[in-house]
C-alpha cells in the first residue's frame, strides 16, 4: 500500500517526537539508554577527532550515508532543537495563518559555517557554544543562563522568520545542506500533478520553494516534509529523482566558495590564538575523571551539561564567570569511587570515556590533612576508597601516591581539616 503525503508527513512527526522525548529524558538523567546526542554531528565530529573509537567513526559514516541518501532528515529527526522550532513553528501558525517565507539574499551561511568550524579547526570551541543547535538545545534544557537567553533568540527567529536559523545561521546545516547537494532523495514538484495553489511555498518553513517555477531548493530544505501533508493533489514527491540536474556554477558562487574557504583558514590561526589566551586565563579547579587537563577540557567542553544533570552526587557544577567550562564542587558532596556516568553521558569526548577501572585509578585532585585542625577521629582513613589515608600512632597520614582526589575524607571531616586541590592533569595512579 502506498502512503500518502500526510501519513508520511505523520510518520516522521511521531520520529522526530519520540527523538525529542528521549533528548529530554537524556538531559534530566531519567533514561539515556539510547544515545540520542552519541549521533549529534558536532560532538560527533568533536569525539572522532580528540577522543577517537572506532564506534565513533561508524557513527560518523553512518551519518554521512544517511545524509546523502535522504539528505537534510537530519534536520527533523535527529536535531533537538530543529524538532523545538517546529514545535513553535507549529504553535505560531496556530495564532497566525502560514505566510511564504522570503529567504535572504545573500548566503551567510558559509561564512558563518566558516568561522565557526575555522575556529573549531583551531583548537577551541568557544564559538560554537553560541551556534552549535546541540549545545543551545542542552545548555537550555538544564536551565543554563546562557543557553536560555540562546533559545530564545532562536524563538525570537522562528516568530519572525520561521527557520532562518536552520537555513542562514546553524554552522551543522550549511555542511549538511553541502552533501545534499548530490544527495539520492530529493523533494521534487511532479509537475503534471501541480494545479499552482501555492499551499506548498506557503507552509515551507525554510522558504526553499517556489511554486511559480515549480522549484524546490533540496540544499535548504530541512526535510520536514509538510509540503507533502498540505498539497490537495499530491503534486509533491519526496524520493529518487529522475530529473537530470545539471551541475554548472556560477562565478558569484566560485566568488562566494573562495571567499568562505580563505575565510575558513584565516579563522583557524584566530582559533589557536583564542585558545592560547582561553589557557592563560586557567584556574584552579577540579574536573572529572578523563577530562585529560584544564586547557584541553576549557577548550572542548560544550557546556551542554549532560554531566551536570546525570551526576548522581550533583557535584558537578554548570559554567561560570570564574571558569568557562563545568567543574567539580566538593562543598555539596564527593565523587563517588564506583561511578563514570559522566564519561558515559558526554557525547563529545570533553570527558573521554573511561571505565569504572580506569576512573578509580585516575588522580583528578589532591588531598591535603591540615593538622591544626584535626582531631584525630580517623573519620578520613574509614571512607577513604584507595587506603591512601592511613592511621600512624594516631594521626591520620596521607599517601600521596594513592590518593585519587575523591574527595570522600573532605567530605567526612566535620571540622574542616582537609582541602583539595585540583591538579594540571590528570594521570593513572
Amino acid at each position: 500500500m502506498k502512503l500518502s503525503g500526510k501519513n508520511i508527513y505523520r510518520i516522521r512527526q511521531i520520529v522526530a517526537w519520540i527523538v525529542f522525548i528521549l533528548a529530554l529524558a537524556g538531559v534530566f538523567g531519567v533514561f539515556y539508554g539510547i544515545k540520542i546526542f552519541d549521533v549529534q554531528v558536532l560532538p560527533l565530529v568533536q569525539k572522532l577527532v580528540i577522543d577517537f573509537s572506532l564506534i565513533t567513526l561508524l557513527l560518523f559514516i553512518l551519518l554521512f550515508v544517511v545524509t546523502f541518501i535522504f539528505w537534510r532528515i537530519y534536520c527533523s529527526l535527529i536535531c533537538p532543537l530543529g524538532i523545538l522550532q517546529e514545535i513553535a513553528g507549529f504553535i505560531k501558525d496556530k495564532i497566525r495563518k502560514p505566510r511564504a517565507e522570503k529567504r535572504l539574499n545573500f548566503p551567510i551561511k558559509y561564512f558563518v559555517a566558516a568561522v565557526v568550524w575555522g575556529i573549531f579547526a583551531g583548537g577551541t570551541v568557544f564559538l560554537i557554544r553560541y551556534l552549535d543547535p546541540y549545545s543551545i538545545f542542552v545548555s537550555s534544557a538544564s536551565l543554563a543562563v546562557l543557553g536560555l537567553i540562546l533559545l530564545g533568540v532562536v524563538f525570537v527567529a522562528v516568530i519572525l522568520k520561521d527557520r532562518i536559523f536552520c537555513t542562514d545561521f546553524c554552522p551543522v546545516g550549511a555542511v549538511l545542506g553541502l552533501i545534499s547537494k548530490v544527495s539520492l532523495f530529493k523533494i521534487n514538484i511532479d509537475e503534471s500533478a501541480c494545479v499552482s495553489c501555492g499551499g506548498c511555498e506557503k507552509n515551507c518553513p525554510s522558504g526553499c520553494i517556489d511554486f511559480k517555477s515549480q522549484t524546490v531548493d533540496n540544499e535548504t530544505c530541512v526535510k520536514c516534509l509538510k509540503c507533502l501533508s498540505v498539497c490537495p493533489k499530491s503534486g509533491i514527491k519526496y524520493g529518487i529523482t529522475h530529473k537530470k540536474t545539471q551541475f554548472n556554477p556560477k562565478r558569484r558562487e566560485f566568488i562566494i566558495a573562495a571567499a568562505a574557504l580563505g575565510l575558513f583558514a584565516g579563522m583557524i590561526k584566530v582559533g589557536i590564538e583564542i585558545k592560547d589566551k582561553i589557557t592563560e586565563k586557567i584556574k584552579d579547579v577540579i574536573l572529572p575523571a578523563g577530562a585529560v587537563s584544564k586547557e584541553r577540557f576549557l577548550n572542548s567542553c560544550l557546556n551542554c551539561n549532560l554531566c551536570v544533570e546525570n551526576c548522581p552526587n550533583k557535584i558537578i557544577k554548570k559554567a561560570d564567570e570564574e571558569f568557562g567550562a563545568v567543574r567539580i564542587d566538593y562543598n555539596e558532596g564527593f565523587c563517588k569511587f564506583d561511578c563514570n556516568k559522566c564519561s558515559e553521558v558526554c557525547p563529545s569526548g570533553a570527558i573521554k570515556r573511561i571505565s569504572k577501572e580506569e576512573k578509580q585509578k585516575t588522580r583528578i585532585a589532591m588531598a591535603m590533612i591540615n593538622s591544626d585542625k584535626c582531631t584525630k577521629c580517623g573519620e578520613c582513613s574509614r571512607v577513604c576508597p584507595t587506603h591512601a589515608i592511613i592511621i600512624e600512632n594516631g594521626v591520620p597520614v596521607l599517601n600521596a601516591s594513592k590518593c585519587i582526589g575523591c574527595g570522600a575524607c573532605k567530605n567526612s571531616c566535620f571540622f574542616h581539616a582537609i582541602e583539595i586541590f585540583g591538579v594540571r592533569e590528570q594521570k593513572t595512579i
